[in-house]
């Protein structure tokens, strides 16, 4: 089992940064692909970032060249760091562990960005 708690949302203006932290818990954190999703209202749930063990990274397109990851796995945490806001990027962003079968959320934090 494990639990993911996120951390760093709130309120930013348009072209401000904030960085999301996922702290995790469980004994196999390092073999986890950790993620970052959102889901904005009357939107569909979508992949912003994902990081595996290896560290590769992918991007949503929206995103790319203005958001990174990162993963710390002796503290068992992973960063999204968002630079460039943009009032689209407001959503309630979502912590993800994935290792098959098993797929984990955290409960979620708001990101707005005002105009």
């Amino acid at each position: 089992q494990v639990q993911l708690v996120e951390s760093g949302g709130g309120l930013v203006q348009s072209g401000g940064s904030l960085r999301l932290s996922c702290a995790a818990s469980g004994r196999s954190f390092s073999v986890y692909t950790m993620g970052w999703y959102r889901q904005a209202p009357g939107k569909e749930r979508e992949m912003v970032a994902t990081i595996s063990s290896a560290g590769s990274t992918n991007f949503a397109d929206s995103v790319k060249g203005r958001f990174t990851i990162a993963r710390d796995n002796a503290k068992k945490t992973v960063d999204l760091q968002m630079n460039s806001l943009k009032p689209e990027d407001t959503a309630v962003y979502y912590c993800n562990a994935y290792y098959w079968p098993r797929s984990y959320w955290g409960q979620g934090t708001q990101v707005t960005v005002s105009s």
